[in-house]
């Protein structure tokens, strides 16, 4: 006889053992895979059941633990990057680190068995393989993976639990441009990319940001760049989107010294229309080549003494020229594009050069001495 109760079903069979069932949030009822022989056991699996419905964790029992054990880490990583709403470049860099990094160690296992010795004794063997950038990135995009798991209800917790592996030291020391420098560097520069490097210094703008300027971005009258866009290439695809953040999206004032110049380029270089490209590649179309812009940019580096300067050192250089105008963490962050403090603080602390000329101000000030 079947005993009808709040939840769920408790039958007793002619074999003397309960059977216990209860009908689902889809609809279907469902019968206990095995039978009880004591009458506490199968309320306890009735109370287990509804805890499951209650918490909004249910699944189909018979689905339930052939889903989690079929599930593998690559193919969970498949599915999180395919619903991640991510920049082209950033997808690509993602995919990457799976393909080298991730998968060939982790790709065949279920996510649960996965366990804290192996991902320690994995990320001490990338040592070997690849440098502390590309590491402390592997870790941090397999911590992402498995706190993105853990919410999803997948497993119950992460194996990713060395400390300050997902963070790693800056590996190159930038040393900004003198100002002499970037003189010696801009002649030395074609001169239809003259006015490219000199933005990308004194603007602090990023390659793909000066490389999507066109005509109508330029207000030479105000002296403004208004930055929308940016260019990138990703798995061989030239790719107009957004500004890497939010905060990119931005109106960068234009120093004074530099309108002359660009009058001129726009006269001369940058393509026509409108929408016509600031620095435009060969055919005047086509966005100007990265790796055609480095090529002269080496050339040019060696000539003005800095074998060591990177293109992007100018978006540094010129973060650090701002600083060194007393521009506030606020004024940078504008300027600079950037979203949290702790980006423009990267920047900032190159500034510190000025702490001798303020102790002397200081002097200054404690003797009288105003004049300064």
């Amino acid at each position: 006889m079947a005993k009808r109760r709040g939840f769920g079903k408790l039958r007793r069979l002619p074999s003397k053992a309960y059977q216990a069932s209860y009908v689902g949030p889809d609809g279907i009822r469902y019968t206990a895979a095995r039978t009880f022989t004591a009458h506490i056991d199968a309320e306890g699996w009735l109370a287990a059941e509804r805890r499951l419905v209650t918490d909004r964790t249910w699944t189909a029992p018979g689905l339930r633990d052939t889903h989690r054990r079929a599930t593998t880490l690559g193919e969970y990583a498949a599915s999180w990057l395919r619903r991640r709403d991510l920049k082209p470049r950033t997808r690509v860099h993602y995919q990457h680190i799976l393909d080298r990094f991730l998968l060939p160690a982790f790709g065949h296992l279920p996510l649960a068995t996965v366990t804290p010795r192996m991902v320690a004794e994995w990320h001490h063997d990338l040592a070997a393989q690849t440098g502390p950038t590309y590491r402390s990135h592997a870790y941090s995009l397999l911590r992402t993976i498995y706190r993105t798991a853990i919410a999803e209800d997948e497993v119950p917790t992460s194996p990713c639990r060395i400390v300050g592996a997902g963070s790693t030291k800056r590996v190159i020391r930038i040393e900004p441009a003198t100002l002499a420098e970037l003189e010696a560097l801009t002649a030395a520069m074609p001169e239809r990319l003259r006015a490219m490097v000199a933005l990308q210094a004194w603007c602090a703008l990023r390659f793909g940001e000066a490389a999507e300027l066109r005509r109508h971005d330029v207000d030479l009258k105000n002296g403004v760049l208004h930055i929308r866009r940016a260019v990138v290439r990703a798995d061989g695809q030239v790719i107009v989107g957004t500004p890497k953040s939010e905060a990119g999206r931005r109106d960068v004032a234009i120093p004074p010294h530099l309108l002359p110049m660009l009058r001129t380029h726009l006269t001369t270089h940058a393509a026509w229309g409108r929408d016509g490209l600031l620095f435009p590649g060969p055919d005047a179309t086509t966005h100007l080549g990265h790796s055609s812009y480095l090529w002269r940019f080496a050339r040019a580096r060696t000539a003005a003494g800095r074998p060591d300067l990177r293109p992007h050192d100018l978006r540094h250089t010129g973060a650090t020229l701002a600083a060194q105008t007393g521009a506030t963490l606020a004024e940078l962050m504008a300027r600079l594009g950037h979203s949290t403090p702790s980006a423009a603080l990267m920047y900032q602390h190159a500034a510190a050069g000025r702490d001798q000329i303020i102790a002397q101000r200081l002097s200054d000030l404690a003797s009288g001495d105003t004049s300064g």
